[in-house]
């Protein structure tokens, strides 16, 4: 979907398509027939974007076989389908029955995670619109935290410089700008936007900045317009923004709210907590079981908020609700100026499988309902901000 910024520049907005994770390019394929194609059409839309998850094995068929990147492409077209961005940050295996902790690996210190990087940024110099020539890639925020010393920090700054002059050469080949955002997220080196600051810095390449997740920014507690203004400051570029809502808990001490909390603890993702303190501190755990254990470390005085991509439109029942106030906030600051911080925006709610028994969608069109329920408040979210949708 395409929207016409006040200042003349064009918004996009996408759904990431790790929702229906596929790790071989048949089960791409199969994806724009079975899930995201039906999503355009229960929008009524003669064109929808959608933020491709490449895999290891797709991506590795794809740059090694150029008639089957151009087979994409034209499925694309015919799907009515558009790629301007793309999600590579897990690199394979999201749709094991566990991933929890694999997802960070290979992380930016090991050479698979920059070769699969510069992989994926050719595939989408190929898979670019032609009235487009930019493209952005959300990826990992170098590394998880533990084991990560100064060592692996120099080796992932050096892959992300070469990173870096890879993209450039890459624009001077093809005349696609294609541009790398290390995606914040609770636990790793990288949680906070803040935290992203210095490692941008010192890179200082434009080709590289953030992505900014509203999930993770919310489950951090970070304020959107504090966040944002600092990386403005900084001159560390906003390269996307996946909009996403993670689950907030106004009052854990309640017994009740402790047990609608513990519905949304399950075996297959990482559900990172966390609480502030009175002073500020920023207090979690990496898993939201580990919170709700009886000895558990968090303390129960103030909000938690959970790393748990609730659906956009459809906030949990009380005594639980959703970040989306967060959500908001951002993006009026991300799109709502005078002129777009960033013009690519994913909406990634990846979990719906992951949701308690009763909200998870039970058939293939229901999961294509919710989709397209997202990208419609999505869609009145930035058309409230002055917005317009193209066609």
């Amino acid at each position: 979907m395409r929207f016409r910024h006040p200042d003349g520049s064009t918004v996009h907005l996408a759904y990431c398509t790790n929702v229906h994770p596929a790790e071989t390019l048949d089960g791409v394929l199969a994806q724009l027939r079975d899930h995201c194609e039906p999503v355009r059409r229960r929008l009524g839309r003669d064109r929808l974007g959608i933020g491709l998850w490449l895999a290891r094995d797709a991506a590795h068929a794809l740059v090694t076989d150029p008639a089957a990147l151009r087979g994409l492409r034209t499925e694309l077209d015919r799907r009515g389908l558009e790629v301007v961005t793309l999600n590579g940050f897990p690199y394979e295996g999201f749709g094991a029955e566990e991933v929890k902790y694999r997802v960070y690996k290979p992380d930016w210190a090991d050479p698979e995670r920059l070769d699969h990087t510069t992989s994926l940024a050719r595939l989408l110099a190929g898979l670019l619109p032609d009235d487009v020539t930019d493209g952005t890639i959300s990826t990992l925020p170098l590394a998880w935290r533990t084991a990560y010393d100064e060592a692996r920090a120099d080796k992932a700054r050096a892959a992300l410089v070469t990173l870096a002059e890879r993209l450039d050469a890459l624009h001077e080949l093809t005349g696609r700008s294609i541009r790398i955002g290390l995606e914040p997220e609770p636990g790793c080196v990288v949680e906070t936007t803040h935290d992203a600051i210095a490692p941008l810095t010192a890179i200082a390449h434009d080709r590289i900045g953030v992505c900014v997740d509203t999930c993770h920014l919310a489950t951090s507690f970070e304020d959107p317009h504090t966040a944002l203004d600092a990386l403005t400051a900084a001159r560390v570029p906003v390269v996307k923004s996946q909009l996403s809502a993670a689950l907030h808990a106004e009052q854990p001490r309640d017994p009740a709210v402790r047990e609608a909390l513990g519905a949304f603890a399950e075996p297959r993702f990482l559900h990172q907590t966390r609480t502030t303190t009175s002073t500020g501190a920023l207090h979690g755990t990496d898993d939201l079981d580990e919170a709700l254990a009886d000895d558990g470390p968090l303390p129960d005085t103030a909000p938690w908020r959970a790393h748990f991509h609730v659906p956009l439109h459809a906030a949990p029942a009380a005594p639980l609700t959703s970040t989306l106030p967060v959500l908001k906030a951002a993006l009026t600051r991300l799109v709502g100026g005078p002129h777009p911080l960033t013009r690519h925006l994913e909406v990634e709610t990846y979990t719906w499988q992951a949701l308690p028994p009763e909200l998870r969608p039970r058939a293939r069109a229901q999961l294509t309902d919710g989709i397209a329920a997202e990208l419609t408040l999505a869609r009145d979210l930035l058309t409230d901000l002055g917005l317009k949708e193209l066609p």
